[in-house]
């Protein structure tokens, strides 16, 4: 990579092994991340975040891919990132944009950041539901824009690097407190999921693989405890749900992703179901697209299932009022979602527009 010193060889992970191919298990990951942030969004179950930690999941993930990428020039590889993250925010923002305008929100200069979401993009109450998920998106950005930097650092000394990556989520929630407002946040969300964008990089150069299964064991089981201590301790409203407790989401999330990536489940049987596989590869290709309007797609359930209550055979042999209905109604809508949005992911990334991929 150009700017980038020298360095030992390492040995390649499983996913470098596999040259320009998919790694199908990342593919899987990101797909059951996916399922479980709307099932969260639907349920609010507060053990979810413990059983899979999707964000941290998906951040190391990308860290991977990101390192992957940054093979090739750095200035390349963010374009190509930027467009591919831009693009569907774009449309989002004006759809959604839009509705808010009709329902009395007034846009400030802030606006602009639904151009380039380094804050949190402004919005009006009604739609907060909807644009609240853009936090995700703002870190990713700011992730991929200082991942040049942050692989070299990275590959100078890994281990001290991965360790030091846990002080700033420790002294922002124990020692200096998070800032108001767009800054505290960025700056929050940055911290709580440093380590696991890095053990990103970790697993694309071989540094886990090269770390034995015990040794992993030994320090992911300590950070997970410790996450799972300080949440007991630092309930929010009665709940220890991770994501209302910052450190606590990293501590667990850095373990959880640390032996997810070490010992990284195979899915090698998933080809022989076609239905899964096809469902899998959906997913992939329109991440982005599911994840920005997965929110929209739960607020008009709403009103649908309002509707279904006016039909008497659907009153009767339905239970309207199950969130589970919600969950399969949403899930219809966030397919219409990407058949009626998902081709601007084709064209972010250059490839020619489909329904479907």
């Amino acid at each position: 990579m150009p700017g980038v010193h020298r360095r030992r060889a390492l040995a390649p992970s499983p996913a470098a092994a596999a040259g320009t191919g998919r790694d199908r298990s990342f593919d899987v990951l990101r797909a059951v991340a996916l399922v479980r942030v709307v099932a969260y969004h639907t349920f609010e179950w507060p053990w979810l975040g413990y059983v899979f930690p999707s964000m941290g999941v998906m951040f190391a993930l990308a860290g991977s891919l990101m390192a992957r990428s940054l093979e090739r020039p750095a200035s390349a590889v963010l374009r190509s990132r930027l467009r591919r993250l831009l693009v569907p925010v774009w449309l989002f923002g004006l759809v959604l944009g839009a509705a808010m305008v009709l329902h009395g929100w007034v846009p400030g200069p802030d606006a602009l950041l639904w151009v380039l979401p380094a804050g949190d993009p402004p919005g009006s109450a009604w739609g907060e539901q909807a644009w609240a998920v853009l936090w995700y998106l703002r870190a990713y950005l700011w992730f991929v824009l200082l991942s040049p930097l942050l692989l070299r650092l990275f590959r100078r000394a890994p281990l001290p690097v991965l360790t030091l990556s846990l002080v700033p989520v420790v002294v922002l929630e124990t020692v200096s407190g998070v800032p108001d407002g767009r800054l505290g946040s960025a700056l929050s969300d940055a911290s709580v999921f440093l380590f696991c964008w890095l053990l990103g990089f970790a697993h694309r150069d071989g540094v886990l693989g090269r770390l034995r299964g015990s040794g992993a064991v030994a320090v992911a089981v300590p950070l997970m405890a410790a996450g799972a201590w300080w949440a007991a301790g630092h309930p929010v409203e009665g709940s220890f749900d991770l994501d209302d407790i910052p450190l606590a989401q990293a501590l667990w999330s850095a373990g959880f992703v640390l032996l997810l990536l070490r010992f990284r489940p195979r899915f090698d049987g998933l080809v022989r179901h076609r239905v899964a596989d096809r469902v899998v590869t959906v997913l992939n290709a329109r991440a982005v697209t599911v994840y920005l309007w997965h929110e929209v797609a739960l607020m008009a359930s709403v009103p649908l299932i309002d509707l279904l209550w006016e039909v008497p055979v659907l009153e009767q042999h339905l239970p309207l009022d199950s969130p589970w209905i919600q969950f399969g109604l949403a899930w219809v809508l966030v397919a219409a979602a990407v058949v009626c949005f998902g081709w601007v992911e084709d064209v972010a990334a250059r490839r020619k527009p489909r329904l479907l991929p």
